[in-house]
């Protein structure tokens, strides 16, 4: 498989990708938990099908030191004994704020007030808009066909 065009080599590739970098930096250094941040990108791109991004942030996840356990079961959230309350409710967030099209009234108040239970009110603009950019990755990465499986931790720096 081959990607559709060099996206990362091209100039507006390059200078919209840089806008995205600067928005997910915002939300890296954040105190939304970075476990929660890469739980959040894997379970997005999981239900985009977005092959690229799923390898990078569970290669990210486990150099971090996530549990295998934990990534085999990021799927399966919901029977899964392994996450805590907060990433329950961040998982829940996101799985809503990505399925958009598929529920007519968006996210529900409970998945809304569950996490403002969890997190702050920084820690939410920083999930809401993690939640926004993974989005905005992995549809990057489908339309164009980016191919999965060569990523290497800390490749993109």
């Amino acid at each position: 498989m081959h990607a559709r065009l060099d996206y990362f080599g091209n100039s507006v590739g390059g200078k919209a990708l840089k806008h995205l970098n600067s928005a997910n930096k915002v939300v890296s250094d954040s105190t939304l938990p970075g476990t929660t941040q890469e739980l959040v990108k894997i379970r997005a791109s999981q239900i985009n099908g977005c092959g690229f991004c799923t390898d990078m942030h569970t290669k990210d996840a486990a150099h971090a030191g996530e549990t295998r356990q934990r990534l085999d079961l990021v799927a399966a959230w919901r029977e899964a004994t392994v996450f805590t309350d907060a990433e329950r409710a961040a998982l829940e967030l996101t799985e809503q704020g990505t399925r958009i099209a598929d529920a007519a009234g968006g996210v529900t108040d409970e998945a809304w007030a569950n996490a403002t239970h969890h997190f702050d009110e920084d820690q939410l603009v920083a999930l809401i808009s993690l939640i926004a950019v993974i989005n905005a990755y992995n549809r990057i990465n489908i339309i164009n066909r980016q191919p999965a499986g060569d990523y290497r931790p800390g490749q993109f720096g």
